[in-house]
């Protein structure tokens, strides 16, 4: 196992542990705004850590390229569908207020 190896399972480790916590924090928050918020960083920071990891763990190849294309999805389409959501939920929200 190489030092690159080593390092893409420990990015990977972190990934997972970045995930845990968000999902401890998603039964931490009691409003719908604060565990959107919560739910859209383990999407982000969580799944792109352990993406990465994955990345170093099999060098360079077409896997790897998959992955990078996988990841620019994720980075796209995960912000978009959250806001998406926190958009609609405060329209209904202020439509009930009215």
């Amino acid at each position: 196992m190489s030092i690159l190896q080593a390092l893409g399972h420990f990015v990977v480790v972190l990934g997972l542990v970045f995930i845990a916590f968000g999902i401890l924090g998603i039964y931490r928050f009691k409003e719908f705004f604060q565990r959107l918020l919560v739910a859209s960083k383990i999407d982000t920071v969580g799944t792109i850590t352990v993406i990465i990891g994955m990345i170093m763990i099999h060098g360079l190849s077409l896997f790897s390229a998959r992955l990078l294309l996988i990841m620019g999805i994720i980075m796209f389409l995960g912000p978009l569908s959250t806001h998406i959501v926190g958009r609609s939920a405060y329209s209904v929200d202020k439509e009930e207020d009215e």
